[in-house]
């Protein structure tokens, strides 16, 4: 999504946003993300300043945090991005900047870092062989008592690797976790951006 980002040429309009599409994206962000505290959500999007609001072509939406600066003109940083009607996603370095926030997350095994930090989607067996992690499945139940799988279809993910400290790329479930477990091959996340790539190169706009 972000591998030829270019803010030079890609982006067409800037404006900011309004109140109630701001308490809008925190309230999604808060959907994706429902082990962040309450507290934690105000300090990732506090009222003031409004976020910033990008488009970039014509089905991307990038949301910027404004930073002032004493011997310069303020820039925007991109705190988080969507596509389409998809989950709201978080950027790279804004997670980096905040390491103990506790974002929905996978981990792949080591053998799947080169492809990942190449732009490759990652493969259910990514996630499914040691090293690999996602959350439990069955840990919730539907109203009917069903179990609930750990991640759903759709679901946007922070992709961390084995060994590794930081985040490496962010991605949006193709499958269930479950059905990840079952099929344990195809692509399991679609990645859509990670370490490297345009976006993250581009610290402001």
């Amino acid at each position: 999504m972000f591998k030829k980002f270019d803010p030079s040429t890609d982006i067409s309009t800037s404006t900011q946003v309004k109140a109630s599409v701001q308490r809008g994206i925190k309230s999604q962000v808060a959907q994706s993300h429902p082990k962040l505290s309450e507290a934690e959500l105000d300090g990732l999007l506090p009222k003031k300043p409004p976020l910033v609001q990008y488009k970039v072509g014509s089905h991307l939406m990038l949301y910027c945090r404004r930073v002032e600066h004493e011997d310069a003109s303020p820039s925007d940083e991109p705190v988080f991005y969507q596509h389409r009607d998809g989950p709201i996603l978080p950027t790279l370095r804004f997670i980096h900047k905040y390491p103990t926030v506790n974002f929905t997350s996978v981990t792949v095994d080591k053998g799947a870092i080169p492809f990942v930090l190449g732009g490759a989607n990652v493969m259910c067996p990514g996630l499914t062989n040691p090293g690999g992690e996602m959350p439990p499945d069955g840990a919730e139940k539907d109203e009917d008592g069903f179990d609930l799988p750990g991640l759903s279809k759709g679901d946007g993910v922070v992709i961390f690797a084995e060994g590794k400290e930081h985040a490496l790329a962010i991605g949006v479930m193709t499958m269930s976790s479950k059905e990840i477990r079952d099929k344990n091959k195809g692509i399991g996340i679609e990645l859509a951006h990670y370490l490297g790539d345009g976006l993250y190169m581009a610290a402001e706009l």
